[in-house]
Parts: C-alpha cells; structure tokens; sequence
C-alpha cells in the first residue's frame, strides 16, 4: 500500500476512535423498579449490546445526540437520544399493554425456569423456507427422527415422542391419529409462524403437566406494540431439490386495546435427491390456516383465543408401511390472564383448548398392495386446560400453584381386502378383515402441583416443586385376542408423584451456576397400552401394548455454567459460554421385548414370527453433556462452537438404548448488521456404532456438511433470502433415520438426508 494511503486511513481511524466514547447505562423496571438482565441496545449505526444482571451496560457511541434502541420481552421497546456522559443514565421500561401469553421465558432471572434454552428469532432473520425439520436442526442437543419429508419428531438427548413434552403457546397439544406417528404435533404448526423455541432440558418444573425427559415450547408470532395498525406480510420460497414451494399470507390489526392476526399458508414439497442423485419417495402437500384475537381488558388483564386448522395430502412416507391420502387437524385455545393483583393472588392464568385429527392412510403406490388393499381411518382428540395462581406470601417469595387436566382419546380401524393368499395365487373372491387400531382407548391425566421460587441471597435463587398426577386410562372396545392376553381389562388408575429441586447462583451475567434434581414421571403412552399386533417400530416386528405397565420415571441429576465475558472496554466484543452436565437413572424404563410365547397374527408365513411386547426394566441409565462457546468481534461477527454428546445403556438387554444420536460437533460463523446478514453452519456427526441391537438399529458412518445462508433487505420492508444446504452434496444419513419400508425399488436400508440444496426466499411487509 502507498504510505501516504496508509497515513491518511490511519488518521481517519484515530479520529473516529477518538470521538467514539463509551456510554454507560442501566434498565430498571418501571413498576418494581428492578434491574432488566438482558434488555438489548442498538445504536443507530448497528452497535449492540446486552444489560448484565443488574441491568447495567455499555457501549460506545460515536457522536453526540445518538439514538439508542433499547427492547426487553414484555416491555415496550422505544428510543431515546443520548450524548456522552460520565454519568451512568437510568432508563425507565414499561411494561406492554399486549401482555405476552404461552411464553415460559421472559428474560427475568427471578421467575423464569432454571436450566432453560431459548432459540433465536425465527421471525426477523429468515432467508430459506423451512419444514419442520429446520426449526430444531441447528439446536444443540437436538436430533431428528425422520420417516421422510414430512413426518419429523425431534429428540433431546436421547429423550423423544411423549418423553419429552412438546407443545406450542404454553401448554396447547394436538396428539398424532396415526400409530406410526405420521402426523406428530410438529406438523400441525406452520413453520413461518414460530417466532421462537423454548426448552427445559430436563424435569425442573412440574407447572407445564407431566414432563418425563424435558420441555419443547413452540411460541407462535405476537403482535408488539410496534405492531400497532394494520400490518401484514406475504412470503414466497423454492427449494431446487424437490422443486418445493412454499408461500405464506399473513394480515394483522393491533391497537392498545385489541389484536386481530389471520394468517394462511401453502406447502407443495416434491421427491428430494440424496448426494448420489436417488431419488427419495418424500413429496407432500399442505395448506394451514390460523386466527388469532385478544382483548385488553386493560394493561393487565387480557383473553385470547386461536383457532388453527391444517390440511396435509398425499405424503409419501418412505420409512412407513403406507402413505397419508389426508390428515385434518382442527385446534381451539382459549387464554386469560389477569396480573398484578393486590394481596396474596398476585397474578391468574388460565387456558383451554380442543384439539382433533382425522388421518386416511393407504398402501396403495406400495407393493404389498397386490397381496393386500389396506386402508386405515382413525382419528385422536385431544382436550386440556390449565389454572395457575401466582401467590406472594411475602415480599421475597414467589408461590405457583394450580390444576392442569389432559384427556386423549383414539378410535378407528384398518380395513385389509387380501386379494391373494400367501403363496401369492389369486383368490376367487377378496376376503376382508376389520382390524381395531385403537381399541377406542382413552388417558385422562389430572395434575395438581406447587412450585416456590425463593432468593437464599441476593445472587442465589432457590426453586422447590411438586406435582401429583391422577391418570386413568381405559380400552372400550378390546379385540377379542388382545381381550384373551389380558383378561381382566378395566378402567385404570395411577398414581404417579414428581418433584424438583434446584439451585440457581449468579454471580453476575459473566459467571452463573444451576444444580437440579428433577424426577420426571410418565405413565405409558397410548401405542406402548394398546397397540395390537401393528408394525409400529424401525424393524418387521409386529409390537403388542401392556395395559399394565408401571409408569416410567426419571431421576435426572444436572449441573449448568453459562456466562458473558467482556473482552472490549465497549461490551461488544464478547466470550459467550454454557455447558451442562447431566445424569439421568430410570425405573420402570419402557421398552419393547420379543415375547417367544406369542406368534405373529398378520401375514403369520412372514419373519420375524414372534412379536415385542412392552415391558419394563430397570436397568437403564443416561448421561452426557452439551457444550457451547461463542465469541462476538468486530461488532457485527460471531463464531460459536458447540458439541453435544449422550451415552446410554440398557443393562437388563446389554446393550444401548434405542434411538442414541452420536457425538456432533456444530460450528458456526456469522456476520450481522440490520439489513445485511450471512453465516456458515459446519457440523460434525461422529459414528455411531454403539446401538440397540434388539431395536434393529444399524451402525451409522460419520458425516460432515456445510450450509451457507445469506440475506438482505435491499428496501424498506422486502426481505431476500438465499441458501445453499450441503454444499459439498454429500450423501449420508442421519443415526435416528427411519430405514426403507415397503418400498419396491429399496431394501431395509436407512434413509438418506437431502443433497446439494438451493434456495431462495422473499418476504415483503407492509
């Protein structure tokens, strides 16, 4: 470079440096005057920061009369002109009018869960269309059960289907019609309408109904006060690999006093390649619509009700026995809160909901369909509701207490038109069979619990609860074999107590501990009760339910360090880190066992001949840890790496549990500023060669693949997206995959992920 460039540039820097001072501030609650931990700063030139946990913070502003942008969940966001001073400012935030219902995670260390993780906004940064699949593929800790493109459950260390307790908006649930989970709660949501995802990584609550293994929150789009009027978007996107589509309507009115959000959307996926270019039976259609509208009473008392409902054709399920010809759910919520009440009651919450689903499934594009015409009909309701008193016994105490109740019911059959018999000749005249899916069963859980947070000191918060469910269970209609295996079916009652307690110290945002003991406790869900000689797992085996099953508990042991480290006088330049430990010791673990006493019942002349029964054993264990550091520079970058491990054994069996995803390692690196963003995600999936065995589980390679994504708004109110997934077009899959199943052109084989992936994404708002 010449010298008198290099001069010049190094004046202009020094000069900018030298006008660029540090401005110091603090956010204080208006109400009960209380530091925000968290509250986010914006400069006008793109400078961030974040208040520590007395609410203080820094940044460097580069000129006088500089305008701050200062938000906190639950508070009204605004701005406020500042000039530098040697003096820390105190700035006043109110809270919203629009109080902010279905969130568990409001950004108060006092009151919200311990050992929690809180997913970025999916609203503001997006740049691809998205499945469900992408909403929890990024997340450590996280993995994905696929059967295809379309039916996808996620799994938490280890933990999956009702052992983890997923739900959206605080506690509304929508349960799958079908056995083999075509249709899990995750596809009863639009994936443009999740603004975020909250975790509970373990049993450390008993206020949000039976958790086993951890919580799954999905928070849907909430109109700000920012939204005040009418606003609205439309969203378009395409994906080459497939040639999917998907496209999105959304229109809003929000006053003070009322808020009216409707939105509308359509997803066309087709056939996705893997890596070699074969060609994967994925394709789906669906179209889901959703009204949301809420009164303010006042600032502190509001009602809301949803109305959803969701229309999925013709998916192609490759790693299940049939295909969906329709699945229509149909989902209602009702939510009222009233707060800041004077006396003991300090705030009430209060929801119901309503949920129904209707699945066909057919086997017709299969190739057992020239033995056997199989169609199923079958549909799940699901009904809930909770009511929660937050209680203030004293200044320092804060008391949760309440009833929540979940009732499930399931009914419908398969019809079975064999068209040949087992040697293949074709029978003069089909014979048809009516096979009880359900057994029109139902589980009602009724759930009483108390929960006390209470700072020890100023720095240590201490949280106790309990919970007692009440779940009764019956089969109303047995089959008459399933009748002769047990013989005495009644109605059921269980008993099941959970608890926790734990430990929150935070020094201050650089340094905070959590130690949790938390005892989960699930009594079995409705497949693993009554299921009767259906093909519900990864192998041929036909599965038989237990009535009688004890409820499966978890002992879950775990200890979390998190913090932020200021590596700039500016507090922008930062070291980001968290890492938890946990162990969990089971009782009654539920499993399926090949019971030699009894015979197959469908296609008998077929292996394996003898099918799994659920049972219980006692001899299981877990542990691992979750790992993450991140570093911010040079204002708008961050490069984070995380890792996430889990071992876990089935002593009784010698061998692991079933469905254990492998070491993966996530690196990450970004560039933001307000209107231009890119990052680069690499992941590291190790080998897994520790399985279930008895599960049919298969020994996976390892793998590693790189996503580029970009996007920029290039005016006011357009948003333009581009991504490139799997750059190298590897071909690989994934350990928790489903294999092939009855599928012509494909063995017992597991399923391979997408390949080389391109897409584009628009959105304009106005």
């Amino acid at each position: 470079m010449n010298p008198k460039y290099f001069w010049v540039l190094s004046v202009l820097l020094l000069g900018h440096l030298v006008n660029a001072q540090n401005f110091k501030g603090q956010i204080i609650s208006e109400i009960n005057k209380e530091p925000l931990a968290g509250a986010h700063i914006l400069t006008e030139n793109g400078l961030a920061t974040y208040s520590d946990t007395n609410g203080n913070f820094e940044i460097n502003i580069a000129e006088e009369n500089t305008t701050l942008t200062i938000s906190f969940m639950g508070y009204k966001t605004f701005k406020q002109q500042v000039s530098t001073s040697n003096e820390r400012i105190i700035f006043l935030m109110e809270e919203a009018p629009i109080i902010i219902n279905g969130v568990m995670v409001t950004g108060n260390s006092k009151t919200d869960p311990i050992l929690f993780l809180e997913t970025n906004d999916y609203v503001k940064k997006i740049v691809q269309p998205r499945n469900v699949a992408d909403l929890f593929q990024d997340i450590n800790g996280f993995s994905l059960i696929k059967r295809g493109n379309y039916a996808i459950d996620p799994s938490f260390r280890a933990t999956q289907y009702e052992q983890l307790n997923v739900q959206f908006d605080g506690g509304t649930k929508a349960m799958n019609a079908c056995p083999n989970r075509m249709d899990p709660i995750t596809t009863h949501v639009i994936p443009e309408e999740i603004e975020k995802i909250e975790i509970i990584k373990g049993p450390y609550t008993v206020r949000y109904g039976a958790t086993f293994g951890g919580i799954v929150n999905m928070v849907t789009q909430k109109p700000t006060t920012e939204d005040y009027g009418l606003h609205g978007s439309i969203d378009g996107g395409y994906e080459s690999n497939g040639s999917s589509i998907v496209s999105m309507a959304r229109l809003q009115q929000a006053t003070e006093k009322y808020d009216i959000v409707g939105n509308v959307g359509f997803r066309d996926f087709g056939n996705y390649e893997d890596g070699e270019g074969v060609e994967i039976p994925s394709s789906f259609r669906s179209l889901d619509y959703g009204i949301k509208a809420g009164v303010n009473f006042n600032e502190n008392q509001r009602l809301q009700a949803h109305w959803r409902q969701s229309y999925g054709r013709d998916v192609l399920h490759a790693g299940l026995p049939m295909d969906t010809e329709e699945d229509n759910s149909s989902i209602l919520s009702l939510d009222y809160k009233l707060k800041g009440l004077t006396g003991l009651v300090e705030n009430i919450d209060a929801k119901i909901y309503y949920s129904y689903v209707d699945h066909i499934m057919s086997n017709k594009e299969r190739p057992s369909f020239m033995m056997t015409d199989a169609l199923s009909e079958i549909d799940a309701t699901t009904a809930g509701g909770k009511l929660e008193l937050k209680l203030k016994p004293n200044e320092k105490m804060a008391l949760y207490t309440g009833v929540d109740f979940l009732a499930i019911a399931r009914d419908g059959n398969r019809s079975r038109l064999v068209k040949r018999n087992a040697m293949g000749v074709v029978l003069a005249a089909p014979v048809q069979f009516i096979d009880k899916v359900w057994q029109d069963s139902y589980i009602n859980d009724l759930g009483v619990f108390v929960e006390s947070k209470y700072p020890l000191t100023s720095k240590t918060m201490a949280t106790v609860g309990v919970r007692y469910d009440n779940v009764r269970s019956e089969i109303k209609d047995p089959a008459e074999d399933f009748e002769a295996l047990y013989p005495n079916l009644d109605k059921r009652t269980e008993h099941n107590i959970s608890g926790t307690a734990s430990i929150k110290y935070a020094l201050s945002n650089q340094f905070i501990m959590e130690v949790a003991y938390g005892r989960g406790v699930r009594s079995a869900n409705m497949i693993e009760r009554v299921i009767n000689h259906f093909t519900v797992g990864q192998d041929a085996y036909e599965y038989i339910g237990n009535p009688n099953l004890d409820a499966e508990v978890n002992n879950q042991f775990e200890i979390g360090l998190k913090g932020s480290l200021p590596l700039s006088n500016a507090n922008t330049d930062r070291f980001n880190y968290s890492t938890s430990f946990y162990y969990s010791l089971y009782e009654n673990y539920i499993v399926a066992v090949i019971d030699e006493t009894q015979t197959r019942k469908y296609m008998p002349m077929l292996e394996p001949v003898n099918p799994k029964v659920f049972q219980n054993l006692d001899g299981a264990y877990k542990t691992g840890f979750e790992l993450s550091g991140g570093i911010d520079f040079w204002n708008r970058f961050n490069f984070t790496t995380a890792l996430a491990y889990v071992y876990a054994k089935n002593k009784d069996l010698h061998e692991s549990l079933p469905l254990v995803p492998p070491l993966t390692t996530r690196f990450k690196l970004q560039f933001e500023k307000e209107k231009f963003w890119v990052n680069a995600n690499y992941t590291i999936t190790s080998k897994q060669d520790d399985i279930a065995i008895s599960f049919g589980e298969q020994s996976t390679p390892g793998y590693e693949v790189l996503d580029l994504r970009l996007g920029i708004v290039p005016i006011k109110n357009v948003t333009l997206g581009v991504a490139m997934l799997n750059v190298f077009d590897k071909t690989y899959n994934n350990h928790l995959n489903f294999s092939f199943n009855n599928q012509a052109e494909f063995g017992t084989i597991p399923i391979n992920d997408p390949g080389r992936n391109v897409t584009a994404f628009a959105q304009f708002k106005f």
